[in-house]
């Protein structure tokens, strides 16, 4: 066991690995090449579309103990990993480790498959009832949580090794060519497939819209791209959406995003060539409407917004207050449509989009991101993966790369949530270290971290509601009392890697 630079403890090992203990976000540098797959060479006119998933299944040699992955853009629309999972046991292979980029709650189908030791490992995010189950050691199944950056350097680096990745393809031509523009499946960009079809040892597209040859434009090309599988359905663009990518409508998220605004205002950053990030919450939208009529006003012309791109994005981006828009997954049917047809709508890949280690990723070049917590202590560390009950349920996502790449991080979160304290002395789970977080914005006030006294101080001048971080705790546990610490078993069940690998925290089992 180690502690690493938060306190938090980490073991020597995980399922079989050492492990590097978490000691600051810059410094760690990479002494590895990248990774690379096999030479190959196909019969001249070879044919690539074979019958069903369980003969590329067989084609690709996936034997026990490999790795596969997809990718989930299609987000908790996604049938591929259930299909595949199915005929990977009907063939009675076991002992696979699953290194997709993310599941959701619809793949909770293969919660047998792990009963059964059909899958014994997640390297991957987890989002919902598989994260629960593990949490409470009901599921045994190790899993390493991984920002979009951070997969996408372990599997450049050949950290994390994938077999098969069986990629859904929205728009696919017999000879392997795909894109996410059009289809009954359409959902735009595939940021996160393109890590996985230069990297897997074999790629297979899973495709319910075969077109002739060629399928332009062209996403992945055929030079990756080993398989074509025709199945009736790759997933439910419809569930692309979630409630979390609508604006909110509450008077206390609303006056949340008032007060980032006035933060991004006064930081100095908001001018021509801004560029700009939100995530996916209600409020996060909010402060994006926000900073819309603050750049109207102001007649600025941003550079760029980025990650996962809403609707709300394409309309800032047809206004002309940004240059372009930079898309690793879009999160709505109307960022589908733009970015087929609007050039300056650019799909990127994870690594681009993140990867702490290429030659620059496209978070380095962040103004502003405003970020979302389920809890921040009074160091500005922040937990976006597991609740206060201490079950993992959430992906972390992009939030530890954009806090690192920004210039200005602001998490903006309600200070109660279901009658628990967001701010506290400690967060049960570590994702984003407080070293990358510069303000915390509540609707009982503006909390900025120590290393930006110049931001303070200008928001006091405008006379904004700045408190200390701990003001705000003790403010808040005035109203919902000191939570009670929660109990833990010794079983470490998950890791939360930091995107550079080292480790930031551990998942430990709940005590029930």
């Amino acid at each position: 066991m180690a502690l690493n630079s938060l306190g938090r403890t980490i073991p020597d090992s995980f399922a079989g690995s050492k492990l590097i203990p978490y000691q600051d976000p810059w410094s760690l540098m990479p002494h590895t090449l990248r990774a690379t797959r096999p030479t190959k060479r196909i019969p001249h006119n070879d044919r690539k579309v074979l019958s069903g998933i369980r003969e590329a299944i067989i084609a690709s040699g996936l034997k026990d103990g490999m790795t596969i992955s997809t990718h989930h853009s299609l987000r908790n629309g996604d049938y591929v990993l259930n299909q595949v999972i199915r005929e990977i046991d009907a063939l009675g292979i076991r002992d696979i480790r699953i290194a997709s980029s993310s599941i959701h709650p619809v793949h909770a189908e293969i919660i047998p498959a792990i009963r059964k030791g059909v899958i014994t490992s997640l390297e991957c995010g987890v989002n919902g009832l598989i994260g629960e189950l593990i949490s409470k050691g009901e599921l045994s199944c190790p899993v390493i949580v991984r920002s979009h950056g951070g997969r996408a350097r372990a599997l450049i680096t050949g950290e994390v090794g994938v077999d098969v990745a069986f990629l859904a393809a929205p728009c696919c031509d017999d000879y392997g060519n795909f894109n996410g523009f059009s289809g009954p499946s359409a959902c735009g960009s595939l940021g996160y497939a393109m890590v996985d079809a230069q990297h897997a040892r074999t790629v297979v597209a899973l495709t319910d819209n075969l077109v002739p040859y060629p399928a332009v434009p062209v996403g992945i090309s055929q030079s990756v791209v080993d398989y074509v599988v025709a199945v009736e359905s790759i997933g439910d663009p419809a569930k692309i959406v979630s409630t979390t990518t609508r604006i909110t409508t509450d008077p206390i998220g609303l006056q949340i995003a008032k007060h980032a605004a006035q933060v991004i205002e006064s930081s100095g950053l908001l001018k021509d060539g801004f560029s700009f990030q939100t995530g996916t919450g209600g409020i996060s939208l909010a402060v994006a409407e926000q900073v819309r009529g603050l750049m109207r006003r102001g007649n600025i012309r941003g550079s760029f917004g980025c990650g996962g791109i809403t609707g709300h994005f394409v309309d800032m981006l047809e206004e002309g207050l940004f240059q372009a828009l930079f898309d690793v997954q879009c999160f709505d049917l109307k960022a589908v449509e733009s970015i087929a047809r609007n050039r300056n709508h650019q799909e990127i890949s994870a690594t681009m989009y993140a990867n702490p280690f290429n030659s620059g990723a496209v978070v380095n070049r962040l103004d502003c991101v405003i970020l979302s917590a389920t809890e921040v202590d009074v160091d500005f560390n922040v937990n976006v993966n597991t609740e206060s009950n201490g079950y993992l349920l959430h992906n972390t996502g992009g939030h530890s790369d954009t806090a690192a790449g920004a210039k200005l991080s602001i998490i903006v979160a309600p200070s109660i949530r279901g009658r628990l304290p967001i701010i506290r002395d400690e967060v049960t789970t570590i994702t984003t270290p407080g070293e990358t977080v510069d303000v915390v914005v509540t609707e009982r006030g503006i909390a900025v971290n120590p290393r930006h006294p110049e931001l303070k101080a200008e928001l006091l001048r405008r006379r904004a509601p700045v408190k200390e971080i701990r003001e705000l705790r003790d403010e808040i546990y005035e109203l919902t009392g000191v939570p009670r610490p929660l109990e833990f078993e010794d079983d470490v069940v998950g890791l939360v890697e930091y995107r550079d690998g080292s480790i930031i925290d551990v998942i430990r089992r709940v005590k029930e």
